[in-house]
C-alpha cells in the first residue's frame, strides 16, 4: 500500500484529503457503518507539529509499518484487523471518525442511500475534529473526498470515486479497517440482546447458521426487514 493518491492531491494543493469506506452493505441485520480518514500531509503547518517532531522515530516506524500491512479489510483475519486497528487508533499521523445508519434507516431509503447517510455523517463528524487540528490563522477544511466504489455524496466538497480504492488507495483502506471493526463490535453487543441468531460469529451476513435461525425464529428487531431473505419469513 502506498500514499500516491494522497500524494497526488496534496500536490495539487488539497491539504485535507479524506478516504472513505463502510462495512455492512450486504448483512441482513444491523447497522452499515463508514469510515472517513484523514493522512496527515507533512507539509502542513498544522500536522507537522513539534509534538509529533519530538516522538518522530517511533511514530514513523508506526506508519511504516501500517503503509506495509494495511490491506482492504476483506483480506485480513479479525485478528490482524484488531490489531492494526489500535495501530492506527494510536498513530499521531491519522484522524478519523466513524458514521452509520441503522436498520431503520437502511428499510426506509435503501442500502446505497444509507450508505451515503453513513459516509456523509463520518465526514461531518470529522470536520469537527478537523476544526481542532488548525492552527491560529489557518483556514484549511476538508477539500477533498476518495470514495470506494462508484457513488457520490450529497456534499460541497471536490470527490472522486475509484473502484477497490480500498485495495488501492492508503486512506480508503484504513476507512475500511475502521468501518470493519467497528461494526463488528457492535453486532457482538447485538449478541447478547439477541443471543438466538448468533451475531456475534456471523455479524449479520447470510450463513447458513444464520438462515437456519432466522427461518426458525423469524426476524429479529434488529434484521432489515426490506431484505428479501427477512421478510420472506414475516415479521417480528
Amino acid at each position: 500500500m502506498n500514499l500516491q493518491e494522497e500524494r497526488k492531491l496534496w500536490g495539487k494543493g488539497y491539504h485535507y484529503v479524506v478516504g472513505l469506506d463502510e462495512a455492512g452493505r450486504g448483512p441482513l441485520a444491523g447497522p452499515v457503518v463508514a469510515a472517513a480518514v484523514i493522512i496527515k500531509n507533512p507539509k502542513s503547518k498544522t500536522l507537522n507539529s513539534k509534538k509529533i517532531q519530538s516522538a518522530n522515530n517511533q511514530n514513523t516506524k508506526q506508519f511504516r509499518k501500517l503503509l506495509k500491512e494495511v490491506k482492504d479489510s476483506k483480506q485480513l483475519s479479525s485478528k490482524k484487523r484488531e490489531e492494526l486497528y489500535r495501530e492506527i487508533v494510536s498513530c499521531p499521523y491519522i484522524v478519523f471518525r466513524a458514521g452509520k445508519a441503522g436498520e431503520k434507516v437502511i428499510d426506509k431509503i435503501n442500502i446505497l442511500e444509507a450508505t451515503k447517510l453513513a459516509m456523509e455523517r463520518a465526514v461531518e463528524k470529522l470536520k469537527v475534529k478537523s476544526e481542532k487540528l488548525k492552527t491560529k490563522g489557518e483556514k484549511r477544511k476538508i477539500d477533498f473526498l476518495i470514495l470506494d466504489g462508484k457513488m457520490k455524496l450529497d456534499l460541497d466538497i471536490s470527490q472522486k470515486s475509484i473502484v477497490k480504492a480500498d485495495q488501492k488507495v492508503f486512506s480508503c483502506a484504513v476507512a475500511s479497517i475502521i468501518a470493519k471493526v467497528r461494526r463488528d463490535s457492535i453486532m457482538k453487543r447485538k449478541a447478547k440482546i439477541y443471543p438466538r441468531y448468533g451475531f456475534e460469529k456471523h455479524k449479520g451476513y447470510l450463513t447458513k447458521e444464520h438462515f437456519k435461525m432466522l427461518k426458525k425464529y423469524g426476524p429479529s428487531v434488529i434484521h432489515r426487514k426490506t431484505f428479501k431473505p427477512v421478510y420472506k419469513y414475516g415479521k417480528i
